[in-house]
């Protein structure tokens, strides 16, 4: 099984199936039935093969020879890739669509001969379905009542089929065959891979034909193939009428912002659309972003729902008029809380626990700051009344989860995911949680409660303001007891630096820092989003005005985390510099704002998709694409300038 690329161009799909697609308009990942596993495309090659007598080899429109444009639909997630071939003077327009409420991905064709001279054409399909994201115990199967293959694992089956009458077909070792387009006709084989292959004759000089591929899915094979016969009957302009008016519908629902620069407007519009796509129809979860390093390679994987990145999503989703979307969401975290009223790491969408690495009680202090914020925006009393168990035990637990020296909250993970500390960031969300969490008590007269969290909260602000300066950087602090290994603690001792040595019950020792005084973009959070500290408190300013100097990356722009990052090379993020902007715009710098925001629409791809990282040197896509949370803080920077009525500029 081939390694599948790290940079996804474009998404689609329908809230229950995510398609992930490359420039070229090649399928790389299908999720189903959930957005975030299980995965089961491993390759799905189409091309064209010319001439009589198998004469050349079929080309297939992702290799070499082809030039392509892609674009979306208009505002839909409809994706439309040219592909053309000067040598063959063949060109092939590629409509990919998932059809909301159905298990049914269309990926339509309109083949023209660019020649002046007739070109008799065959299409072939080659799919390779690794179900379940195996490679071993699969079935591909021949289904000649409905002429189409089909791929099957336990639960999960996928048929391929046409309106079209496939002219060969083969199931097992298909590549060769696909690239001669002479298939064997075997039925069915304990593989991964097959092939059809349709005769569209012989094309006139100029002339166009069609032809449609629908894959659709299914719990077994019945299901797939009845799903299949459902899309052949619609036929592929009802189902993309269906599927366009879905998308045109729910843009309709947004809050209606005038935006008047044309490449805004439109990375809003997708902004908007993104959510919707990385957002779990059944439960509502947010992941944040289409998966790409299933092997953890670099990352720790991106296709789960973090209770941090969730809360600023919904938060812009919520702006953006998106209320039930996010009710969905925070009714979600009710079945995802620990009976102690604990979130833990990550989970996948359908509420299981995610592979973890321990709690970072920012993520438990988000939720809660974000639930607050829904009933702030929606004043929906059936949601308080429903989310209210789940907030009490949520604000208890992080009352508990406290340093009873420092007042901060306990060691854990920060949002990095990078060092194990008190760290400042994770503070300021549980005193944002605490704090939202004692306003909705007193809505249902639990003032015991509400002063309870308060007096926890203030503590904490207290300890930053009275411990967490440094005036050597001009900036907060990012952590205190800093977790860092033995020869680290030993150079800072002898440096005369504060330092810990904790040790547990079974001897282990845990060596710490009491000061981590590095500059983080982070320490943002200390007012954006949780208001622990004021905007406009010199201290705030003059932190955000070091990170500022420190972070700005020199060539392309933007903002880094913190110096020394080494994560895919170190490079400025979009969400990071659209946090500074968010930060401006609290304090009056519109102007500077709105060249973060410029930035941030500069440097997202040719689809309006922003992905996490821009890369320093060259300016291009670096990482994860689209991530969830970047296209978040773009909402979330919109729209507070437009409330500033500063979007437009002068």
């Amino acid at each position: 099984m081939r390694k599948k690329p790290y940079l996804t161009d474009a998404i689609i799909g329908n809230s229950k199936m995510l398609v992930t697609l490359t420039q070229d308009g090649q399928l790389q990942r299908l999720f189903w039935p959930n957005i975030d596993f299980p995965q089961h495309a491993n390759q799905f090659y189409t091309g064209i093969h010319t001439g009589d007598g198998g004469e050349g080899g079929t080309s297939f429109i992702h290799e070499a020879g082809w030039e392509h444009l892609q674009a979306y639909d208009g505002d839909t997630n409809i994706l439309v890739t040219t592909a053309r071939n000067f040598d063959l003077k063949v060109e092939i327009t590629q409509t990919d669509f998932v059809v909301p409420g159905k298990d049914i991905f269309v990926r339509d064709y309109q083949i023209k001969n660019l020649s002046s001279s007739d070109k008799k054409v065959s299409f072939i399909a080659y799919s390779d379905f690794t179900v379940d994201d195996r490679k071993r115990y699969s079935t591909v199967m021949f289904n000649p009542v409905d002429d189409c293959l089909v791929h099957y694992f336990r639960q999960y089956a996928f048929a391929v089929g046409s309106s079209m009458e496939a002219t060969q077909f083969q199931s097992g070792a298909a590549i060769e065959a696909a690239r001669l387009n002479k298939l064997s006709g075997k039925v069915i084989t304990n593989k991964t891979d097959g092939a059809l292959s349709w005769d569209l004759g012989n094309m006139a000089g100029g002339e166009e034909r069609r032809l449609t591929i629908y894959i659709t899915a299914g719990s077994n094979l019945g299901g797939a193939v009845a799903c299949l016969a459902e899309a052949k009957e619609a036929g592929p302009d009802e189902l993309h009428d269906r599927t366009a008016l879905f998308w045109e519908e729910y843009l309709l629902q947004a809050r209606e912002i005038h935006i008047e620069d044309e490449k805004t407007r439109q990375v809003y519009k997708r902004s908007l659309l993104t959510f919707k796509l990385l957002n779990d129809e059944e439960t509502g979860a947010f992941i944040a972003g289409p998966e790409v390093d299933e092997d953890y390679d670099f990352s720790g994987g991106y296709a789960y729902c973090w209770g941090r990145d969730a809360a600023y999503i919904a938060t812009a989703a919520d702006l953006a008029g998106y209320h039930g979307l996010v009710s969905k969401f925070y009714y979600s975290t009710m079945a995802t809380q620990r009976d102690d009223g604990a979130w833990e790491h990550r989970f996948y969408t359908n509420g299981m626990l995610a592979p973890t690495w321990g709690i970072q009680i920012d993520e438990g202090g988000s939720i809660l700051w974000g639930i607050h914020r829904h009933y702030e925006i929606t004043k929906d009393v059936n949601f308080l009344n429903t989310i209210w168990p789940s907030v009490e035990k949520g604000a208890n637990y992080l009352t508990m989860f406290i340093d009873l020296e420092t007042h901060l909250p306990l060691p854990t993970n920060d949002l990095w995911e990078k060092r194990e500390g008190e760290h400042l960031y994770s503070a300021a969300a549980v005193y944002g949680g605490l704090v939202g969490s004692a306003k909705l008590a007193r809505k249902l007269n639990r003032e015991d409660l509400a002063e309870k969290w308060e007096r926890t909260a203030e503590r904490m602000k207290k300890t930053v303001e009275e411990r967490c300066w440094n005036e050597e950087t001009g900036s907060y602090l990012r952590a205190l007891k800093l977790t860092v290994d033995e020869k680290t603690y030993t150079e800072a001792s002898l440096a005369g630096k504060e330092t810990i040595v904790e040790e547990d019950r079974k001897g282990y020792k845990t060596f710490r820092l009491m000061e981590d005084p590095v500059i983080d973009i982070c320490l943002l959070g200390l007012n954006v989003p949780f208001n622990m500290i004021d905007e406009k408190s010199d201290r705030m300013v003059k932190t955000a005005e070091t990170i500022e100097h420190l972070l700005t990356s020199p060539v392309t722009g933007g903002l880094e985390r913190f110096p020394g990052d080494v994560y895919i090379g170190g490079n400025p993020w979009i969400l990071t510099t659209l946090w500074m902007a968010l930060f401006d715009i609290k304090i009056g710098k519109f102007e500077k704002a709105r060249s973060y925001l410029n930035w941030a629409v500069n440097n997202a791809n040719q689809l309006g998709l922003l992905p996490e990282q821009i890369h320093k040197e060259t300016g291009e896509p670096a990482w994860v694409m689209p991530l969830t949370w970047s296209h978040a803080m773009f909402v979330l920077s919109v729209i507070a300038l437009e409330e500033a009525g500063e979007l437009n500029g002068d």
